[in-house]
């Protein structure tokens, strides 16, 4: 399939940053009174628990498949990852706007900017070692594609979910510091108010992508476009195989389903069929590791009709 990133370790790396990073903005902010940076601490300690969620669904996802759940629990990483854009839009976007909005009506004015000043800086330094370690890990796997088609294609929901609090973090503490650095040269404090307000538009927009994003693979969506021909062509040169009529795919997690309908060649009698389609299955499963589950749905008649139906 597609390139895979390591997503624990991105996950791992922004775990860490955000740790260190609500430590230092909880105490400057306290000092300072800044909304921003108090918006920036509620946003990293959410980002804290977004990361624990990520871990827990990865590791729920690699639960034995029962007879429950014939398929395994590897979508079981969508519905954290779901839970963690939800954290991400109320926690993180709604209570940075309400605390923009109280600033605006307050007009508290900041106090030992500087103290400020410096931690977003820190916040900055460590927030950018994570953004690069994720990223490193999305250069692995999207390829020739740009940051916006990997993105919107990749169906790595961790990954996503991972780059998309990174980038939201990154481009928060930008906000926030340059609004206290206009607050403190102005002296005006409506410009800590707009830096939290811009802070807290920031966080839902990007919590609206990745909702879209995840919404898509609840649902039930299929491998990657690039993934998804490269198995087509996998199975098209194959020598049993004379004819692909149809090829069904289904990302599950860091699972793959595959169901194939296609025209075997040579062959008629059941024994052979079944050898056929079990040496496809073993080179499928060695050439894509990610399909667990295929289904190879054999025609060996002149119509579109299967003579029988085996699964692998």
């Amino acid at each position: 399939m597609a390139g895979q990133g390591n997503s624990i370790r991105a996950i791992f790396f922004a775990l860490g940053a955000n740790f260190a990073i609500f430590g230092a903005k909880s105490i400057a902010a306290a000092v300072t009174g800044s909304g921003a940076m108090l918006a920036e601490a509620v946003h990293s300690l959410a980002d804290c628990g977004n990361q624990v969620l990520l871990l827990f669904g990865l590791r729920q996802a690699k639960t034995p498949p029962s007879p429950d759940y014939p398929l395994g629990y590897g979508k079981a990483v969508y519905f954290w990852s779901f839970l963690v854009a939800l954290m991400l839009f109320s926690v993180g976007g709604m209570f940075s706007l309400y605390e923009g909005w109280h600033k605006l009506s307050e007009g508290q004015a900041l106090t030992s900017p500087w103290i400020a000043i410096g931690v977003l800086v820190f916040s900055i330094i460590v927030e950018s070692i994570s953004m690069r370690a994720c990223l490193i890990e999305v250069n692995k796997a999207r390829g020739e594609q740009n940051l916006w088609q990997w993105f919107r294609q990749s169906r790595q929901v961790e990954l996503v979910v991972i780059f998309g609090e990174d980038l939201a973090a990154l481009l928060g503490l930008v906000f926030a510091l340059i609004a206290v650095v206009l607050t403190m040269v102005t002296g005006n404090p409506l410009w800590d108010a707009l830096g939290t307000l811009a802070i807290g538009a920031l966080l839902i927009v990007v919590a609206i992508l990745i909702s879209i994003e995840v919404k898509a693979m609840l649902i039930g969506q299929s491998i990657e476009p690039r993934s998804r021909q490269r198995l087509l062509e996998f199975l098209e040169h194959r020598p049993e195989i004379e004819k692909v009529y149809n090829l069904l795919t289904l990302q599950l997690g860091n699972d793959v389903m595959v169901s194939v309908k296609a025209k075997m060649r040579g062959e008629e009698s059941a024994a052979g069929m079944i050898g056929q389609i079990n040496a496809i299955e073993r080179e499928l499963r060695r050439s894509f590791p990610e399909v667990r589950f295929s289904f190879f749905e054999p025609d060996v008649a002149d119509h579109d009709e299967p003579v029988a139906t085996i699964s692998g």
